[in-house]
C-alpha cells in the first residue's frame, strides 16, 4: 500500500479511466507479487512428515465442519490451487469429509499416518525466501472492559464503520488496475484519503459519523483489539458483546514493535505483546507517538458468535490458521510443525516444546503474506494470550488433498 500525496490528481485520472493513476499517489491496496505455482511443492510419499497431532484430534471434526459449511456455499466446480495443481470445490469437500470421518474413529498416530499416506497427496510450503521455513505466530480473542455509554472511565470509543468511508474498486477503469482499490471519502467532488489514526483519535466529533459500538477503559487494550481483529467487550451490566473486524481507513499497517526495536527501547529477543504493553504502560508520555506510528485504524461490527474468520465461519482454537489466500487454498486441511510455549502455574513460560497438529485454512491477516507466514488462532483465556503474545517460531506447513485416484 502506498501513502496518498495528490488525491485530486488521482481523481482526475479516475474520471478519465487512465492507467497513469498508478503514478498519481492514491492509497492503494496493493499486495506483493506471489507465485502460488512455485510456493507449494507436491511431495513424494517418502518425504511425507510424521502426522502426529499434539491436540489429540480434539476439536478437529468441529473445525472441519466449519470449512465444509463454507464450501457448501461455493460453486461445486470452483477451483482451488495447490501449487501447480487445481482441484474443484467438490474434490476439496470430499477430502474434508474423508478426513473428518476417519478422525472421528479416534485413530492412533500410526493409523493416522497410514490413512494419510494411502489416500492423500501432500504439498509443502517453500517457506520464507532466506530460511526455507515458515514463521508461525499466534492470535487470540482479547477481553476488554466497556460500557454502552461513555463516562469518565469508559472514554475510548470502539468505532463502527463510518458512513462517509468509501472503498473504490479501480478494476473497471483499466485492466492495469485489476485487483486494486482505494479507500477514502468525498470532499466536494474530490476523493481524498481517509484520516489516519492520529486524526481519527483527535476528532472529538468523529463518533457523529456512526455511533460507536461501545466505549472501553483502556486505550492500549483497544489498540491491540484492532491488531487482533476481534474480541469480547464485557459490559458493566454483566453481559458482553463480540466485536469483529469490519474494515480499515486504508492506511498501511506499521509495526510499533519494530519501531521500539529500531529505537533500541526493547531488545528484539525480548519483544512480545506482553513486553510491548508493559513498555507503553510504563512510559505514558510516549503512548501517543508510538501508537500513531501505525496510521492504520480498524472499524468493527458486532457478531452473535465468533471470532469469525475470513471465510465467514467461527474459528476453532488450535485448529484455525490465518494464511495468505493467494498462496494457500482457503478451507483446506493443513498440517503444521513448530514450537509452542509450556506455561507454569504462575503463568510464565517454562520452556518451548515441539508441536504438530492438523489445521484448517480459515482466516487471513494484514501481516500474513507469502508462503513463509502462518498465524495460529488460540482462542481466549490466559494460555491463548501467552501463546499469541510470544510465538515467533519457525517450522513447516503442509496441505492435504485426496489423491484423485482414491477420490
Amino acid at each position: 500500500m502506498k501513502n496518498a500525496t495528490s488525491i485530486h490528481l488521482c481523481t482526475m485520472w479516475l474520471i478519465l479511466g487512465m492507467t497513469m493513476i498508478l503514478a498519481a499517489g492514491c492509497t492503494f491496496f496493493q499486495k506483493p507479487a506471489v507465485t502460488p505455482e512455485a510456493d507449494l511443492i507436491r511431495l513424494t510419499k517418502p518425504d511425507y512428515p510424521d502426522f502426529s497431532d499434539g491436540l489429540f484430534l480434539d476439536n478437529l471434526s468441529y473445525g472441519i465442519g466449519k470449512s465444509l459449511a463454507y464450501l457448501q456455499n461455493v460453486s461445486a466446480d470452483r477451483t482451488f490451487r495447490f501449487g501447480k495443481d487445481n482441484y474443484s470445490a467438490l474434490h476439496l469437500i470430499r477430502s474434508l469429509e474423508a478426513l473428518r470421518d476417519f478422525v472421528e474413529t479416534r485413530p492412533d498416530s500410526a493409523a493416522l499416518n497410514r490413512f494419510i499416506s494411502d489416500r492423500f497427496l501432500v504439498y509443502r510450503s517453500i517457506g520464507g525466501p532466506k530460511s526455507g521455513q515458515v514463521l508461525f505466530t499466534g492470535y487470540y480473542e482479547p477481553h476488554l472492559r466497556g460500557n454502552l455509554t461513555p463516562d469518565a472511565r469508559y472514554r475510548y470509543p470502539v468505532h463502527a464503520m463510518p458512513g462517509d468511508l468509501m472503498v473504490i474498486d479501480l478494476s473497471p477503469f483499466s485492466e492495469a488496475l485489476k485487483g486494486k482499490r482505494i479507500v477514502g471519502r468525498l470532499q466536494g467532488k474530490t476523493v481524498v484519503p481517509y484520516p489516519d489514526r492520529q486524526a481519527i483519535e483527535a476528532d472529538v466529533a468523529f463518533g457523529h459519523k456512526t455511533p460507536p459500538i461501545a466505549w472501553v477503559d483502556d486505550r492500549i487494550d483497544l489498540f491491540f483489539l484492532q491488531i487482533q481483529g476481534s474480541g469480547r467487550i464485557y459490559l458493566t451490566n454483566g453481559s458482553f458483546i463480540r466485536v469483529h473486524y469490519h474494515g480499515t481507513n486504508g492506511h498501511p499497517y506499521r509495526s510499533i514493535g519494530r519501531l521500539l526495536i529500531d529505537q533500541g527501547k526493547i531488545p528484539a529477543d525480548e519483544m512480545s505483546m506482553q513486553r510491548l504493553k508493559a513498555y507503553l504502560q510504563d512510559h505514558p508520555a510516549e503512548v501517543d507517538e508510538v501508537l500513531n506510528h501505525n496510521p492504520s485504524y480498524v472499524f468493527f461490527k458486532t457478531e452473535s458468535s465468533g471470532p469469525i474468520g475470513a471465510i465467514g465461519v467461527d474459528l476453532t482454537p488450535g485448529r484455525s490458521v490465518a494464511v495468505d489466500r493467494r498462496v494457500f487454498p482457503m478451507a483446506a486441511p493443513a498440517f503444521l510443525q513448530t514450537q509452542i510455549p509450556v506455561v507454569d502455574g504462575n503463568g510464565r513460560i517454562d520452556h518451548w516444546m515441539d508441536f504438530s497438529a492438523l489445521a484448517l485454512n480459515q482466516d487471513t491477516g494484514g501481516a500474513i503474506r507469502g508462503p513463509g507466514r502462518v498465524d495460529i488462532f488460540w482462542g481466549d483465556g490466559p494460555y491463548a494470550q501467552i501463546a499469541a503474545g510470544h510465538m515467533q517460531h519457525k517450522g513447516a506447513f503442509y496441505l492435504l488433498i485426496l489423491d484423485p485416484d482414491k477420490f
